[in-house]
């Protein structure tokens, strides 16, 4: 074993173990804490380059949007109010407006009108692990956080296979190949439902309530490297495979009442923090000397957070003020995505290498900083709950 592959080893074992304890004196939530360890890491030579810390990490990335997707049950998209899901299109729409006003305005790369309303649930739902399900902005943040990630993902796949390819035929069997992933889906749903419907015992064989063998799990689990396979079959964009996958067992599995628990112990006890330990490591903190980069960083933070704190006002009937503030912060996080659009742009000739060490910084300080205002703000009400006479 090579000398860096142990060094990656003992810097992850020390991340992994200590990162809830430095949360803690810091109080900070342990995703950014993961991300500042795997920089600093990086920056002090123990963690370097190595493919199969960034396979790894990837995989980690993948199960996170599993994992995101095992808290979306599709029926509630038919069964959620009309009016929450209207405000949540009219939401997206203005984002997506604000963006091309922006980029227009100061002749910016097109780019742009994608990368600033990206959305990504996969922070939102470290969300979950840490204020539970029963908050109504994070409930209603996943479901449009959903859908916002669909549209991100869809856009995402198209133009990235428009940078690569070109407009040519690559480009359309890109288009046809998503499209008919949606509609295999979309039919594999309708499938599932009538035949859980007439045969509900179905699901128990599938899934055992009691079993040694750990079914559900190696269910999970083959269904997880199944979808990842298939989409790179199909050369499509697998952390949403892994996100529709996800959902699949949220909505068809849900009387296994332990298996999301069971499922993210293994995920953030392992996988996930290794990916967050590979996002931070990538950040070279040198990157700060550089002239305009934390420039760049905090005016495409500023802009990202204030875009989503409009477009949410659309809210405020709904869910108040402080509640709105929350749904637009937890929007505020598309780490994994930012990333990935900043890689493709920069690969592309888009933009410079200023710029994407830009969108790098950008993406980390806004995970600590919204998650840190989250805290602030959640720990606020908790104050006032507890002040309130019984």
């Amino acid at each position: 074993m090579q000398a860096n592959e142990l060094n990656i080893l003992i810097a992850l074992a020390f991340i992994i173990f200590t990162s809830p304890y430095f949360s803690k004196i810091l109080r900070i939530p342990i995703a950014p804490v993961e991300i500042i360890l795997g920089s600093v890491a990086g920056y002090l030579g123990f963690i370097g380059h190595n493919e199969m810390f960034k396979i790894v990490s990837e995989v980690g990335f993948f199960y996170l949007m599993f994992l995101a997707g095992t808290e979306v049950d599709l029926k509630l998209f038919f069964t959620i109010d009309k009016k929450i899901l209207k405000t949540g299109v009219v939401y997206l729409a203005i984002l997506y407006l604000l963006s091309a006003l922006l980029t227009f305005s100061f002749d910016l790369n097109r780019l742009f009108i994608l990368i600033m309303p990206l959305m990504a649930v996969g922070m939102i739902f470290t969300l979950f692990k840490e204020y539970g399900k029963n908050e109504a902005w994070l409930n209603i943040g996943m479901l449009i956080g959903s859908i916002g990630e669909v549209v991100s993902i869809t856009l995402l796949t198209f133009v990235g296979a428009y940078m690569k390819f070109g407009a040519g035929s690559e480009l359309a069997f890109s288009i046809i190949y998503l499209s008919g992933f949606l509609a295999a889906a979309a039919i594999g749903y309708k499938t599932l439902n009538v035949l859980f419907w007439w045969y509900p015992q179905l699901r128990v064989i599938l899934m055992p309530h009691y079993d040694n063998s750990e079914k559900d799990i190696r269910l999970c689990m083959a269904l997880f490297f199944g979808i990842i396979a298939l989409m790179l079959y199909l050369n499509l964009e697998i952390a949403f495979g892994a996100f529709v996958a996800g959902t699949f067992i949220a909505t068809f599995f849900d009387h296994k009442k332990d298996l999301p628990h069971k499922l993210a112990s293994f995920g953030f006890g392992f996988l996930v923090p290794t990916f967050f330990v590979h996002i931070g490591s990538t950040f070279k903190l040198n990157a700060f000397m550089i002239d305009g980069v934390v420039r760049d960083a905090a005016l495409i933070t500023g802009v990202m957070i204030g875009f989503r704190l409009a477009a949410s006002t659309v809210f405020l009937n709904i869910l108040g003020l402080k509640n709105t503030v929350l749904f637009a912060l937890s929007h505020s996080m598309p780490l994994t995505l930012l990333i990935a659009v900043a890689t493709i742009a920069y690969k592309s000739g888009g933009i410079n290498e200023n710029f994407y060490f830009s969108f790098i910084l950008a993406s980390l300080t806004q995970a600590i900083i919204v998650t840190i205002c989250i805290k602030i703000l959640m720990s606020y009400e908790n104050k006032n709950l507890q002040k309130e006479p019984k």
